[in-house]
């Protein structure tokens, strides 16, 4: 019977030869940092979604002066602090604070009838105004007293749950830092040249432009989730897809692949959870409620829903948010240029590497 001769390669059997040829060191490297990306995915989403519980939900409160503070009193003791009420002078007043986002619902109580009232703005998220809701049927339940609720700014027709500005920015910032790695990948080199910087950085604006333009085509007159202030949703795209490129620019000028891994980390494993539009901020762990309004994707989200339903109300602080990412992108991207030493490129043939600029 014959037997088999043994593998004289140095290198082992074929079968490890194989592997190893497959499966080189630098691969295991990028296949442990996607797994720790799923992972924290997992986390991060799971952590801010799997158990909402309403902290801080505003509510102002309009009663006759008889009874409005203790009406105050009482729902800002309620166990685990779901609710900071404060009051409100008159209905009027109540109901402006709600567009101009200065309330997240309004309770008008009327002691001489068995039926109070609460305001909501469902078009801010319909999560807090459904908690909002959930909360006052409770406390008017114990005392036998029943609640109406009014919305006095729903969302549009094709944005049922709210969702639409989430996801417009969702893929507006994805499309960002996604064309910044696609620069970084066409020419070369992870750490060019000062003025191949300055192109990268460049190239970007007419990208972001165009995203911007195509979203609120899709979200307007195609789809009508988002319809009207098309030409404000066109620049809000603008900033969000241009703040997300040029961070993605900078972080892989620093870090190359790893500088990708950084991105998706910041804009989409901690920024989308924490942004503000599946849960609102009241409903987050403490956690993501207190990065959320500072990362591009909560900014973004807050000033597309507040400008298309609000009247841009309570958008001058996420808007600067963008343009501080934007401007430290920029800064970053090409102080690192100047700082750091380009790196040659990898050859994919025998021809001669490209120039460095």
């Amino acid at each position: 019977m014959a037997t088999r001769a043994p593998d004289p390669s140095p290198q082992g059997p074929r079968p490890m030869r194989l592997l190893r040829d497959a499966v080189t060191p630098r691969a295991a490297l990028v296949m442990f940092g996607v797994l720790l990306l799923q992972l924290g995915f997992a986390l991060s989403y799971m952590g801010a979604f799997h158990d909402p519980k309403p902290h801080g939900l505003r509510v102002a409160v309009v009663a006759p002066p008889a009874v409005q503070q203790q009406a105050v009193a009482k729902l800002d003791a309620l166990p685990g602090d779901p609710v900071d009420a404060s009051p409100a002078a008159d209905e009027a007043q109540a109901r402006q604070l709600l567009l101009d986002r200065g309330t997240d619902a309004a309770a008008l109580i009327d002691p001489a009838r068995d039926r109070d009232t609460l305001l909501v703005a469902s078009a801010a998220g319909t999560s807090v105004s459904d908690t909002a809701a959930r909360i006052a049927q409770t406390i008017e339940q114990t005392q036998g007293r029943q609640v109406t609720v009014q919305d006095v700014r729903p969302p549009a027709k094709g944005d049922s749950r709210g969702l639409s500005s989430f996801y417009l920015v969702l893929s507006w910032t994805i499309g960002g830092y996604l064309a910044a790695s696609a620069l970084n990948m066409v020419s070369g080199s992870p750490r060019p040249a000062p003025a191949r910087t300055a192109v990268r950085l460049a190239a970007m604006l007419p990208y972001a432009f165009v995203s911007g333009i195509g979203g609120a085509l899709i979200v307007g007159p195609l789809l009508s989730c988002l319809p009207g202030a098309f030409w404000e949703l066109t620049g809000i795209g603008t900033l969000v897809v241009f703040a997300s490129g040029v961070v993605g620019v900078a972080m892989q000028r620093l870090l190359g692949t790893i500088g990708l891994g950084l991105t998706i980390v910041l804009f989409t494993i901690l920024g989308n959870p924490s942004s503000g539009g599946v849960y609102p901020a009241a409903l987050l762990p403490p956690f993501w409620r207190a990065i959320g309004q500072a990362l591009p994707p909560g900014a973004g989200t807050t000033v597309v829903r507040n400008t298309v339903y609000f009247d841009g109300a309570a958008t001058a602080g996420a808007v600067w948010v963008l343009i501080a990412w934007t401007a430290g992108g920029i800064l970053v991207a090409l102080a690192a240029s100047f700082l750091l030493p380009a790196r040659p490129a990898i050859a994919a043939s025998t021809g001669p590497a490209p120039d460095a600029v």
